[in-house]
């Protein structure tokens, strides 16, 4: 099912409706997501995305996008390098960098880029595959 060096690629772009959902969700509103002109003034383009919306995308990635729906996250690990916008375009790349058959694990690299190709967040998920 799953093999060292497979390749899986999603597209994500946090819209309004995601972002309002997930400040509503997580009661997080710092100025630093809420407020331009606060964001500009510490050198940013605009509002930054909460980081942990990226791990919102892993959990629909591992939930939804796999070849299997037998899976549980063991461990995740995300270093955030850049930051991303409103609508901005998001390219998921993710990359089998282990498989474990004897204890039934996939070990993932994976990397979100926006369309710059410049590195918004990487890091390494590890799943369980769930016996039948």
């Amino acid at each position: 099912m799953f093999n060292e060096g497979d390749l899986f690629n999603e597209i994500f772009i946090t819209t309004e409706t995601e972002y309002n959902s997930f400040i509503e969700l997580s009661k997080d509103q710092n100025p630093l997501h809420t407020d331009n002109e606060f964001a500009k003034s510490k050198g940013f383009k605009g509002k930054v995305m909460h980081g942990n919306i990226l791990n919102s995308y892993i959990s629909y990635f591992i939930g939804e996008c796999l070849p299997t729906k037998n899976v549980i996250i063991h461990t995740q690990d995300i270093k955030f390098k850049n930051p991303s916008y409103l609508n901005e375009k998001l390219f998921f790349d993710a990359k089998v960098t282990g498989f474990y058959k004897s204890v039934n694990a996939v070990e993932f690299k994976f990397t979100f880029k926006n369309i710059e190709r410049v590195v918004i967040a990487k890091g390494r998920i590890q799943i369980g595959l769930l016996l039948l």
